[in-house]
């Protein structure tokens, strides 16, 4: 599922291109990702102009000019397209929105939903999210207040939306391997010093991230070369097997396959119940 590096990566990208463009209409595939009709959504969009981009956690806002949000959540393989004349997704489209200067192109939903809100509506819906890591009022006592009331591992704290939000399984492994700390620790063995490095390093992993275009596999744009720059950067995820790049341990796979964890045995030795 994309998190927060590749949906910022989308707001940065879509601000530059959908600010300040009308729609001129909308095709609907699978009314199903709707929250409305597919009539009522093309009514509600049709000559609405896009005024700006938001993003909070893993979700996306696009703001119209008369006060209404389009909020979108993306599941595992779903992706954003931006085209212009000709030029599509190399899947099928679920839901389609035409511009002046282009469409933009909901593709590869399984899962996840484009919803047409009010204010109060978007809030109601933002309100059942944790804070985004990225929120400079985040500070580190309030970040670690966030889990003092969980017992299980820190990955699925990290990746729970209703305790922070934008993280998922990709970026939990990552950060906690920035941070020197295992993924599978349960969360009351964590100490003072290591929820410091974990603070920073999520800062650290997802700006970074983010800054070269997360790991979506799709471009958002035919000629896009920044999409999905981060995949070849990853240090843990996925990697089973290969060599650590930091110090040369072959990296390893924990937990089941419901919630699997990739660590490195030597930057992330086990921490002991004493």
């Amino acid at each position: 599922m994309p998190e927060l590096p590749e949906i910022e990566n989308y707001r940065v990208l879509l601000t530059e291109r959908l600010a300040g463009d009308r729609i001129t209409g909308t095709q609907v595939l699978q009314e199903k990702f709707l929250n409305v009709s597919a009539e009522q959504f093309d009514e509600a969009l049709t000559n609405r102009t896009i005024w700006f981009v938001e993003r909070r956690g893993n979700h996306l806002l696009l703001h119209l000019d008369n006060g209404k949000r389009l909020l979108a959540q993306l599941h595992a393989g779903a992706y954003l397209f931006y085209g212009q004349g000709e030029e599509r997704p190399q899947s099928e489209a679920q839901i389609v929105i035409h511009m002046e200067k282009g469409s933009l192109y909901v593709a590869g939903m399984r899962q996840g939903f484009v919803h047409l809100l009010s204010v109060k509506e978007t809030q109601q819906v933002l309100a059942e999210l944790g804070p985004d890591p990225l929120d400079k009022r985040l500070t580190l006592e309030k970040f670690v207040q966030l889990f003092r009331k969980k017992r299980g591992a820190l990955k699925a704290a990290l990746a729970d939306q209703q305790v922070i939000s934008g993280i998922g399984s990709v970026y939990a492994d990552e950060i906690a391997f920035a941070a020197a700390v295992r993924p599978d620790i349960k969360i009351p063995l964590i100490q003072e010093d290591a929820w410091q490095r974990l603070f920073e390093a999520m800062h650290v992993v997802l700006k970074d991230a983010a800054a070269k275009g997360g790991s979506m596999e799709q471009p958002l744009t035919m000629d896009d070369k920044l999409t999905g720059g981060y995949y070849i950067q990853r240090r843990v995820y996925e990697r089973a097997g290969e060599a650590c790049s930091t110090c040369g341990s072959q990296i390893e796979v924990v937990g089941t396959a419901a919630r699997k964890a990739f660590v490195c045995p030597s930057c992330q030795p086990e921490q002991v119940e004493s």
